[in-house]
């Protein structure tokens, strides 16, 4: 590899650094209140438009390096951590799978920042959606061109928290906060099963790092599981059976979100992580199965549900649950490149499409099309597709409702039980009557009040009886005795007999 081609490589750390520093800039100027007025949007917008380019290009001559020299391969940067027999690294691995899907969502959030510039000019939240927006395309990075699994679930989670935040970005509306709750919780299903399979790499391994981890000779057995904790969470986060009720709530937030999120990007990193592990897979024709039989499964419900909908983004949603189940069935089926083809071009279709769907309704005038006769005649199919299989209702029974219970319950507790125990700032009640300014809540303020009284009363009788005071009587007491100490010594027969004591002692 030449010089330039190596020297563009060791600059890979920068594609997920940028957006982050720009989410980072940006915080600090809404935090310290210079993002105010339309010039404050246009600042914004160029500081994400130029980290999302700069990220682009870079990966761009990284490419066409590749055309001359190569894939530059694992890429090691630093130690993150170490423990006695494994440690984490900052490390990527640029390679045929990881390089053409991380340039062409560079491209896409490129252009995905530069339509929200202008789709959500003043907007309330502009710039609380570009922090956002910036955290997602660091982390979507991370997640593809991460050299192991620990910068993986870093990049996993960074998405994670954006796809909470912009579900939940009309905050003040119920449905949406409600919304963001389920899809943060379906999700936390699948980084369980993520960090399952991390921490069992490490315990039989002994590395994170991809390569040491694909050429692990394990037991079928140990292999078995260890893949089937990576497969939970890459159902869950591309939203196939029996996960897919969150991505439809998912659709609350802005457009240019459900586009790079849901339609374009984030929809697919369950499928790229499952393409990583494609030696391991190659290995478990049992787990080969399943992802196949889950992938169809998927596509049907999506394909049933999908012809009952009525609204663009339903139905773009759906019809992306459909291609996404396609390529499980494929990787099922063993054909990881048509698979990784289909992925990138579904992703800009995709993305085209959802941008395009708020300009719809002005673009055709027809009606949607009604659903076909054939399901229309079969009516417990044509109401299972309507209540979407009642997974919804499922998933909000099994997941939701129990994570909310335990809300109630901890927030319970901490009202009638901590709160009194611990005091809460303004809710202080007077220790006694006659003295009402003085005031204290829980069990540490009211101990310190008892201790301030009893310091209170000790200063009242001792000091603060004005004269003849205990305190003054003993202070005047012992000042007489010791007047008539200094007298006796002032004497000529006892000074006398002070310096005959000092001689006899220092003889």
């Amino acid at each position: 590899m030449s010089e330039l081609s190596r020297d563009l490589a060791d600059l890979v750390w920068l594609v997920p650094v940028l957006p982050l520093l720009v989410a980072v800039l940006v915080g600090c100027r809404v935090l310290f209140g210079s993002a105010a007025g339309d010039g404050a949007e246009r600042t914004t917008a160029a500081l994400g438009e130029l980290a999302a380019l700069g990220a682009f290009l870079l990966l761009l001559l990284i490419d066409l390096s590749v055309l001359w020299h190569g894939w530059p391969g694992h890429r090691m940067f630093g130690i993150w951590f170490a423990a006695a027999h494994w440690q984490g690294s900052w490390s990527f691995l640029l390679d045929a799978l990881a390089l053409p899907v991380a340039t062409l969502s560079a491209l896409i959030g490129w252009l995905i920042v530069r339509f929200s510039a202008t789709y959500l000019h003043r907007e309330a939240g502009f710039h609380r959606f570009f922090i956002v927006l910036c955290l997602f395309l660091s982390g979507i990075q991370c997640v593809l061109l991460s050299g192991n699994g620990l910068l993986l679930f870093v990049g996993w989670e960074m998405c994670g928290i954006a796809s909470f935040l912009l579900i939940g970005y009309a905050w003040q509306r119920p449905v949406a906060t409600g919304n963001a709750l389920f899809a943060f919780i379906t999700n936390r299903a699948g980084d369980a099963g993520l960090l399952f399979s991390l921490g069992l790499a490490a315990y039989w391994v002994g590395s994170f790092e991809w390569p040491a981890l694909l050429a692990a000779a394990l037991p079928l057995v140990d292999l078995r599981v260890l893949v089937l904790g990576f497969a939970v969470a890459a159902l869950a986060k591309s939203a196939q059976l029996p996960f897919t009720p969150w991505i439809l709530r998912a659709l609350e937030g802005p457009t240019p979100s459900s586009a790079i999120f849901y339609g374009s990007l984030l929809v697919h990193a369950g499928v790229f992580l499952l393409l990583r592990l494609e030696p391991m897979l190659a290995q478990l024709p049992d787990v080969l199965a399943g992802l196949l039989l889950v992938g169809l499964l998927t596509s049907a419900y999506a394909w049933l549900c999908g012809l009952v909908q009525t609204d663009v983004k339903s139905g773009l949603m759906f019809a992306t649950v459909f291609q996404v189940g396609l390529m499980f069935a494929a990787i099922g089926l063993g054909w990881t490149t048509l698979a990784t083809v289909h992925l990138c071009l579904h992703a800009a279709w995709r993305a085209w499409q959802f941008l395009l769907a708020p300009s719809w309704l002005v673009l055709t005038r027809d009606r949607p099309a009604p659903p076909p006769a054939w399901l229309r005649r079969n009516q417990w199919l044509y109401t299972a597709a309507m209540q979407r299989f009642w997974l919804d209702k499922l998933g909000a029974t099994l997941l939701a409702a129990p994570t909310e219970a335990i809300a109630r319950d901890v927030r319970s507790l901490e009202e009638r039980f901590i709160d009194r125990a611990i005091g809460e700032p303004g809710r202080g009640q007077p220790i006694l009557p006659e003295r009402p300014l003085v005031c204290a809540d829980g069990l540490p303020g009211r101990l310190l009040a008892s201790a301030s009284e009893m310091l209170q009363r000790v200063e009242n009788r001792l000091l603060l009886r004005a004269r003849g005071g205990v305190a003054e009587r003993l202070l005047r007491e012992a000042g007489r005795w010791l007047h008539t100490l200094e007298e006796l010594l002032e004497q000529p027969r006892y000074l006398m007999m002070a310096v005959m004591v000092t001689f006899v002692v220092i003889l």
